[in-house]
């Protein structure tokens, strides 16, 4: 997602996104500790997306 994208959600939408890609990062680092994934590179990349996620949900939260 890009951040324009980001910025377009709101509380809902990002509180429901951080917890849909948690559960994504789960299942991935789950089926990467059993046998090797095609693109380890997705992992970090997904930690970072929740990270953007958390950083706009806690700038919409004092905003208000």
């Amino acid at each position: 997602m890009k951040n324009t994208e980001i910025t377009g959600l709101n509380l809902a939408e990002l509180k429901e996104k951080i917890v849909s890609e948690k559960e994504n990062l789960r299942k991935m680092t789950f089926a990467h500790q059993v046998s090797a994934i095609e693109n380890p590179m997705k992992i970090k990349e997904t930690r970072r997306l929740i990270a953007k996620l958390k950083t706009e949900l806690t700038a919409k939260e004092r905003q208000k």
